[in-house]
């Protein structure tokens, strides 16, 4: 089986942009439930740089109600946030009733970069594989609906999407000095992600991945994903059938098998 969807299947450009028309409806749909219901959404997006977050944030975002979506996309950890406990800056931006929230990186950059690059000790590295498992089913069990998406690239697309945005003026705040080892880095990256997919993949905060070497598809299946696993008045489920190919829950044989980048 393939690991991504080849560009060749990919849908052409007026397929796309009436699909993401039709799935920002939804959008809107689910959030007048969320905003009528009191509900609290948390939508978490890890992946390598590159992996395309940002642009599967902004079209998620586009036709939702400003004051009751965030996007939280915190930088480097102060001197007080250092000296606090870990989870303690991201407490603030959990969502209140009403509210969607999406978390652009988030804790888990304690199982990624922090732990690749040395920001933090095998301690703290192995206190959070040991706490966030407990840390989210206490968001669960307080009425959260909480949902964790790994966008996985391909190494030889990284290294094409990094090298844009060097030579893209339009894309130059993106670049930064972790973009420089990151492919040098690639096989670090990958033995910490399987071993926060295999400790933090739990039945309450399950891990869905989404492949994403062909962007137009990656982010009509995120959307499709996050909605098909909500319910709200009105969904169109014919709408919301996600490609397998593309977008699929975490299993320890995809790892194996090539199925999620080696």
């Amino acid at each position: 089986m393939s690991k991504t969807k080849h560009h060749d299947d990919s849908p052409s450009p007026s397929e796309y942009k009436q699909t993401l028309h039709d799935l920002r409806v939804e959008l809107v749909k689910l959030q007048n439930q969320v905003i009528r219901k009191d509900l609290r959404i948390l939508v978490v997006l890890e992946g390598r740089d590159g992996a395309g977050k940002d642009g599967a944030i902004k079209r998620i975002t586009k036709n939702l109600s400003p004051r009751e979506t965030r996007v939280v996309a915190l930088g480097k950890p102060s001197n007080r946030d250092e000296s606090s406990w870990y989870f303690q800056r991201f407490v603030p931006h959990l969502p209140a009733g009403g509210e969607i929230v999406l978390f652009n990186r988030s804790w888990y950059n304690r199982a990624g970069v922090e732990h690749v690059m040395g920001f933090c000790t095998p301690a703290e590295h192995e206190s959070f594989m040991e706490d966030a498992p407990r840390f989210e089913q206490l968001l669960v069990r307080s009425g959260i609906i909480l949902r964790k998406y790994y966008l996985d690239i391909s190494k030889a697309e990284q290294e094409r999407r990094l090298a844009d945005r060097h030579h893209n003026p339009l894309k130059q705040w993106k670049v930064s000095p972790i973009d420089e080892v990151a492919v040098k880095n690639w096989e670090k990256y990958s033995e910490a992600r399987n071993e926060m997919f295999a400790r933090t993949h739990t039945a309450f905060a399950p891990w869905e991945l989404v492949s994403t070497d062909d962007k137009r598809t990656a982010r009509l299946n995120v959307i499709k994903a996050i909605l098909a696993g909500i319910d709200y008045k009105g969904k169109d489920e014919h709408l919301l059938v996600v490609d397998p190919e593309v977008a699929f829950s975490y299993g320890a044989e995809q790892v194996r098998d090539g199925r999620i980048s080696p």
